[in-house]
């Protein structure tokens, strides 16, 4: 993958391990209030971190960029893309869409995304995340926001299934009081949150660590502020040559997930599903052709 291709927060995360203490100090403190924290004097960033001004310099070298205002160029345009709406998206792509069909290069652009995410996803923390939603000792609540609310709800009726226990917090701030009233420690949040990130969903998250649920987060590229408090974070690549963005990469993750939590708990949600195929019958409430 081309370093030019990637977010400043992934090309930290791809070095993590082979930076210095003082610049993994300082690669941490970008990271936890990323992007803004890039955003002030050189001497600022050096002070916040604890680290000095030539440690910030090699950093930024390190990272690709020949200088610190070229390092702060580059936030700025994250900053941007963060923000913008559905007619900014459009004319971004207007201006340089090619001439092939939609459809290649629709195609083109979804391939290019799971390619990028899934380099940058460690199968380590996929399965921790499985893991915490297969642990039927913990109840398992999942939200999401104004169109992410979809992927959220795709997840929900497949685990519904799985498992015992499993909850879809609707969208409106106002319901949500009822459904962290039992939230217990050790509970599990999954929370879908893309830009333009929504304020109540990150209340909602704040709210449900104050109680000690486990966070696992979808998100995009440049990640929503709730990232600073997930257990699990997923960055998925969503800009597609659409005034909206694209669901392809993080619904390529939730139906990983569905397949690896269903196989841990096979035994048991066969059971379930039998179940649940009685009562379909006793509705009528498929067809069948025998």
């Amino acid at each position: 993958m081309a370093i030019e291709d990637l977010t400043i927060a992934d090309r930290i995360q791809k070095q993590l391990d082979a930076l210095t203490r003082a610049e993994r100090q300082l690669a941490y403190a970008i990271l936890e209030n990323y992007p803004a924290s890039g955003l002030g004097p050189l001497s600022a960033l050096a002070k916040d971190a604890e680290v000095s001004g030539p440690t910030v310099l090699r950093m930024v070298q390190k990272l690709g960029f020949g200088s610190y205002p070229e390092f702060q160029a580059e936030l700025r345009e994250e900053l941007r893309a963060k923000a913008k709406n559905p007619i900014a998206k459009h004319d971004t792509w207007a201006e340089g869409a090619p001439s092939a069909h939609i459809l290649n290069r629709f195609t083109d652009a979804v391939i290019d995304n799971i390619r990028h995410s899934l380099a940058q996803i460690d199968p380590e923390a996929f399965d921790a995340a499985c893991a915490l939603i297969a642990d039927t000792s913990r109840a398992v609540q999942i939200v999401g926001g104004r169109i992410s609310h979809t992927l959220a709800e795709y997840l929900y009726l497949h685990m519904q299934v799985i498992r015992p226990g499993v909850t879809h917090i609707q969208s409106t701030s106002n319901t949500w009081p009822h459904y962290l009233l039992d939230a217990e420690a050790g509970d599990v949040f999954v929370i879908f949150d893309m830009r333009r990130y929504e304020n109540n969903t990150l209340k909602l998250a704040e709210l449900a660590k104050e109680r000690g649920a486990k966070i696992i987060l979808f998100t995009d590229q440049w990640r929503s502020p709730i990232h600073t408090m997930s257990d699990v974070c997923f960055s998925s690549r969503i800009v597609v040559p659409s005034a909206w963005d694209s669901a392809a990469t993080p619904l390529l993750l939730v139906e990983s997930m569905i397949s690896a939590v269903q196989a841990q708990l096979w035994d048991s949600t066969r059971s379930r599903m039998e179940s649940l195929e009685e009562m379909f019958d006793s509705t009528k409430l498929f067809r069948k052709f025998t």
